[in-house]
Formats: structure tokens, C-alpha cells, sequence
């Protein structure tokens, strides 16, 4: 198998505990790819401004993916390279989420916008990104600078039925696609985890037969498909373990820390 010279996590479900927490053992687990001379960086659906707070204790150097890799950033969080929705577009997944009756919320580049404080998801959300939603009356005015929309709902079956619905009504000039079974994302066309794994690998002048991809979600399998060596959590559903190359244990177990053994391993460096 080819040696691995870069390692792309996820970072909710994955690098962090179901409590939003960065264990010792992922930091550590981090370093180690790192001291081995493997790059290391992290993708997520989470917004720009929910990043930033991983970039010091993970020593990470190498630019990272938000909103699913539809943004990438440096390790400042200044875009290199955004893609945002198209307004026409971001107004029919509003359609479509107000059909479905969940809580929806919509981010730019700085802010996590919401009509509803009180939403379900909402403290689990502020907990995470570590940033407090901007209160509005109406989403028009912000459609322009939408870099993700999410629907947010407890029901995951009413959630899935909602995905599905979604991807029919914005076709190809949008991805739909659930990274929690709580949130289901829309985000800019052509761009997903799998096209920030090509662009980090171009950047770094590899073959993405030489990248690792460890995650948990649906919104995964994208860069699954375009790495060499892909790592399902434990806590990933089946349908997504079925997917990878392996399957380590979950995010409440280090798992995180177990896909990084074998990743050394692979390269005969453990």
C-alpha cells in the first residue's frame, strides 16, 4: 500500500467526544502523525468560525476545510479559497426545510444566523462552535452570503426523508447532505470533503492514494472516495463503515487515536 504523507479528519463524531470534547489521546494521536512527517489537517460542515478553536491544541499548519470543504482556510481562518450557494438555490432548500416544519439556520462566512433562539439544537450548536447565533427576523437579506443553510431536527427519519426530498428539489446545483443524524446541510455545489482532500493533496504535490480520510457521517463517503486509506469511527453506521477500508473503535473510545496507530502502522512507523 502507498505510505500515507497526509491524514484528513473529521472533526465531530470523529476528532471530538460526543460532549465536544478534544481528548489528551487525539492530541497526542495528532502529534504523533505529525513527529512521523505525515500532514495532518481537519474538514468539518462546521462554519468557519466554529474552526478555530482546534488549530493550536491539534498544531495544525496546513489550511482546513469548513462547510463540508467548500471552504478552505489558513490556519488564521483567512479563505484561500469560498464558494458560496446560490441565492435562488438557498431560498428553495428554505422551501423545502420550512415544508419538512424543522428549525433552520443559515451561516456566513462570520455569522450563524436563526429566527429561532429557543430551537432544539440551538445550546448543542453554541456549545460546539463555541459562538452565539444572530438573532433575525427574516433570511432574505443574507441569501446572497450563504455559505450553508442547515435543517436541525431530533427526528432522524423525518430528517432523512427530508434529505432525500431536498436533493431532488436543488438537483446538482446544491449538496444535501446529513453530517449528524440531528443536521442535515446544504452547501455550495461541486464542493465537498472529497474535493478538499484533492485540493490539500494537489497542494502538498501527492497522489491521494497517499491520504487517510477518518470520519463518521454521510458526508464522509466523499472523501472515503478519494483517498487511499479510509477509517469508519465505531460510532459510524454501518451503511458508512461499510465504505471504508477500516473501521476503528468510536469517538467515546479514542478512536481517533486508533485510526492514527494504524495509519502508522501502514506505514511501518508505529
Amino acid at each position: 500500500m502507498t505510505p500515507i504523507a497526509l491524514v484528513v479528519s473529521d472533526v465531530d463524531g470523529t476528532l471530538l467526544t460526543k460532549d465536544k470534547i478534544l481528548t489528551e489521546g487525539a492530541k497526542a494521536a495528532a502529534r504523533r502523525l505529525q513527529e512521523a512527517g505525515i500532514g495532518f489537517t481537519i474538514v468539518s460542515s462546521r462554519p468557519t468560525i466554529g474552526m478555530g478553536f482546534l488549530i493550536e491544541p491539534l498544531a495544525i499548519i496546513l489550511p482546513v476545510g469548513a462547510f463540508n470543504g467548500s471552504s478552505i482556510v489558513d490556519a488564521a481562518l483567512t479563505p484561500i479559497e469560498q464558494h458560496l450557494i446560490p441565492a435562488s438555490v438557498a431560498q428553495r432548500g428554505l422551501d423545502v426545510l420550512n415544508e419538512f416544519g424543522v428549525d433552520i439556520w443559515l451561516f456566513t462566512n462570520e455569522k450563524w444566523l436563526t429566527r429561532n433562539p429557543d430551537g432544539e439544537y440551538v445550546p448543542l450548536e453554541k456549545r460546539a462552535i463555541r459562538h452565539d447565533p444572530t438573532i433575525i427576523a427574516d433570511f432574505a437579506p443574507y441569501l446572497s452570503s450563504a455559505c450553508k443553510v442547515v435543517g436541525s431536527s431530533s427526528d432522524a427519519a423525518l430528517l432523512k426523508r427530508c434529505e432525500a426530498a431536498m436533493q431532488q428539489a436543488i438537483g446538482t446545483q446544491a449538496t444535501a447532505v446529513r453530517s449528524q443524524t440531528y443536521y442535515l446541510d446544504i452547501t455550495p455545489p461541486g464542493h465537498d470533503k472529497g474535493t478538499f482532500v484533492e485540493a490539500i493533496a494537489k497542494r502538498l504535490g501527492i497522489s491521494t492514494d497517499a491520504v487517510a480520510t477518518i470520519g463518521d457521517m454521510q458526508n464522509d463517503l466523499a472523501m472515503f472516495k478519494r483517498s487511499g486509506l479510509s477509517i469508519a469511527m465505531g460510532n459510524a453506521t454501518d451503511d458508512v463503515k461499510s465504505q471504508a477500508t477500516h473501521v476503528t473503535a468510536s469517538n467515546e473510545d479514542e478512536g481517533f487515536a486508533g485510526a492514527a496507530a494504524m495509519i502508522l502502522k501502514n506505514n511501518g512507523t508505529a
